[in-house]
């Protein structure tokens, strides 16, 4: 199984910054993708940012130009630098693995969100 631990949610004013990482374990032998998506109330979930094994990087066009996705693999995490909050930002935000396992299952995995609102 694959568990994902995200942290860095919180309440920040508009204009500020935060960092979200997402922390992974468990029995993957290869990494197809991570991402992060989010959703606000009443709204489906939607892709944020992604990054793939071979490092290219996608962005919805609402954060790009103000948030960053990256990793460590040494740490196993990624992290998504989000700055020039804005109210629609406003989402709990999920840290997404497209993975195989040893087993050969291929799936994507969730994490438990993490909140971030942007208020004065």
């Amino acid at each position: 199984q694959v568990q994902l631990v995200e942290s860095g949610g919180a309440l920040v004013q508009p204009g500020g910054s935060l960092r979200l990482s997402c922390a992974r374990s468990g029995s993957i032998r290869s990494l197809n993708a991570m991402g992060w998506y989010r959703q606000a109330p009443g709204k489906q979930r939607e892709l944020v940012a992604a990054i793939t094994s071979g490092g290219d990087t996608n962005y919805a066009d609402s954060v790009k130009g103000r948030f960053t996705i990256s990793r460590d693999n040494a740490k196993n995490t990624v992290y998504l630098q989000m700055n020039s909050l804005k109210p629609e930002d406003t989402a709990v935000y999920y840290c997404n693995v497209h993975a195989r396992l040893w087993t050969g299952v291929v799936g994507d995995y969730w994490g438990q969100g993490t909140q971030v609102t942007v208020s004065s």
